[in-house]
């Protein structure tokens, strides 16, 4: 049926579409766009993405970024790859293949209709990033290579020579440039936020310090786009960098957004232990290389521990281990490439290789010790698939987020495509709410805490509830190690809040880790079973029965059960997953 602008206006579903699409274009791409702002805060892979699509939709666009760079970003943390279900090779990938293992790397917990959009537009996203400058590794001949990781039917995580988050985030890095020297978008590096502004309920800006002058200002905008990242790092062992505190977590938080899944943080199971060195991811990509786990002794004690040894997903690796460090006569855990073609190896993974060569260490003649550490936060503010919190004009992407997609337990190589789809998707859904909201001045969105008399050693609290954290709420727990930790974490967090500090900007970065590791310790003390990343000593099975739900953690309300919805079943669960709900 062909519709002109300017014709009668027919009747019928098909005049009622085509009516909803011009207004949602409308929103998106008002006439007046220009004096819509919108702040993204955080220019990693999905903020930069976020920013660089609002940029081009013509909306002014302030992004705020903590480090001196967006380029610096933790992003590039990511080295294995990004997933994509692009059946090139005739390997018999597929949408619902990508879908399924997603879902049973998620331990059957992830909201589907989530997962299945994003595979699906995986299938295009790989010559996207290709047409947008990302060097992908090519075989001989000029396919592109792509390789196997754990929990996945085939092989289908492209990479790029190094560290691939790098790349991709350089490649967003270009797209966000254009719209920097065009006008629409305005950076301010070293910059934290503090707090989110709020006018009757709705999110209208931030408030920020400029990390080298000290100087806080308030930054009025339309709609605000959260992508700060996770909070792996309230934990004492982790891959993360120093401001990966959940700050963006808690001050959502503080602003009314309801959070969920906190007690879901991936550890990864090999990154280097040595000591003074901080704790550098060595990608699951050089296990699916035939890189061997073994202890001192030489024992691949893998093989005899998970039916897919090194290959297991990465809780189940975690897990084993750990508890393999705690036998007697056990003298250390190493990462063992030193059977597998050195040249190949090095060539492959040039970023591990000279990372490795830094610290003293030949990956084609040393083992490399090796221990698991906090990798990446599962949980966070609620948000559906294109952002949306439940603060109007606050939308949330990346790791900061928790939209389902990653059940119980991430799979490898699925964060970079999250960061780049939704990253997307909540910068196109942040302009059509910014165009449906006038301008308004600011306020507070919250008083803050309240100061006293009083000495507190912020750095030493710190690592005090890191440590606590990693012993009592980390790859193993119990009723009893949360129990006491709960306690602990409560009664400092209530200190922190009574006991000044002329450090203002690390004492609100203090009592944000602490509002998030006292819910992540409540979340965990609740959830009664063994589910993904949450491994409880004193109910080591699933439960599906009673715990195939999202804990929703609401300011004012107890802890709410959420249902999820399922249509998978677990073929070698003892009772069906469950049913829709």
């Amino acid at each position: 049926m062909s519709i002109k602008l300017d014709s009668k206006i027919p009747s019928g579903p098909v005049w009622m579409k085509w009516t909803k699409y011009r207004q949602e274009m409308k929103l998106v791409n008002p006439a007046n766009k220009r004096k819509f702002d919108i702040i993204v805060v955080g220019t990693g892979l999905a903020g930069a993405s976020a920013a660089a699509t609002l940029g081009e939709l013509g909306y002014n666009v302030k992004a705020f970024c903590f480090q001196d760079s967006p380029r610096r970003a933790h992003s590039i943390a990511a080295q294995g790859g990004i997933n994509a279900a692009k059946n090139y090779r005739n390997d018999g990938d597929s949408v619902y293949r990508l879908f399924y293992d997603t879902i049973k790397g998620g331990d059957f917990r992830a909201r589907e209709a989530n997962v299945h959009r994003l595979a699906e537009v995986s299938v295009d996203i790989i010559d996207q990033c290709v047409a947008q400058g990302v060097p992908f590794a090519r075989e001989y001949g000029g396919l592109l290579d792509n390789r196997s990781f754990g929990g996945a039917q085939v092989s289908r995580t492209f990479y790029a020579r190094g560290q691939t988050g790098q790349q991709l985030l350089l490649g967003a890095y270009q797209a966000l440039s254009r719209q920097i020297h065009a006008g629409s978008v305005k950076m301010y590096p070293r910059t934290e936020m503090l707090d989110i502004v709020l006018i009757d309920g709705h999110a209208k800006g931030i408030i920020t310090r400029d990390l080298v002058t000290g100087r806080i200002e308030s930054h009025s905008a339309n709609t605000v786009v959260l992508a700060t990242g996770g909070y792996a790092k309230v934990f004492r062992e982790t891959t993360n960098v120093p401001g990966s505190t959940g700050d963006g977590v808690a001050a959502a938080w503080r602003a009314g957004a309801s959070l969920t899944d906190l007690e879901f943080v991936q550890f990864h199971p090999t990154t280097l232990y040595l000591a003074g060195v901080p704790r550098l991811l060595l990608t699951e990509a050089i296990r699916g290389e035939g890189g061997w786990i073994v202890d001192d002794k030489g024992r691949r004690f893998l093989v005899d521990a998970l039916p897919e040894a090194e290959l297991a997903p990465r809780d189940e690796v975690s897990r084993a281990i750990l508890r393999h460090l705690q036998r007697s006569g056990v003298g250390g855990v190493f990462l063992d490439l030193t059977h597998l073609d050195g040249a190949h190896v090095a060539a492959r993974f040039p970023g591990v290789a000279a990372s490795c060569r830094a610290h003293g260490l030949d990956i084609a003649r040393d083992r490399i010790p090796v221990r698991p550490a906090a990798h990446y936060s599962i949980g966070g503010v609620r948000a559906d698939a294109e952002g949306r919190t439940d603060v109007p004009g606050l939308f949330a992407a990346g790791e900061v987020a928790a939209t389902g997609l990653h059940g119980a337990n991430r799979l490898a190589s699925n964060s970079l495509l999250e960061g780049l789809v939704l990253g997307g998707a909540a910068g196109r859904a942040a302009a059509r709410h910014a165009g449906s909201r006038p301008p308004s001045p600011l306020r507070l969105a919250s008083e803050g805490p309240v100061t006293a008399r009083g000495f507190m050693d912020l750095d030493d609290l710190e690592a005090s509830l890191r440590a606590l954290l990693w012993r009592e709420a980390g790859i193993e727990r119990s009723g009893a190690s949360l129990t006491g930790a709960l306690a602990a974490v409560e009664g400092w967090e209530g200190f922190a809040h009574r006991v000044g500090s002329d450090r203002v900007a690390a004492r609100l970065t203090l009592l944000g880790m602490l509002c998030v590791a006292r819910m992540l310790c409540r979340a965990a003390l609740t959830r009664e079973e063994s589910r993904g990343t949450h491994h409880r000593r004193d109910f080591p099975s699933r439960d599906d029965g009673r715990w195939r739900v999202h804990l929703v953690h609401r300011r004012g309300h107890e802890l709410e059960r959420v249902a999820v919805a399922a249509s998978v079943r677990d073929p070698d669960a003892a009772v069906p997953v469950g049913s829709r709900a």
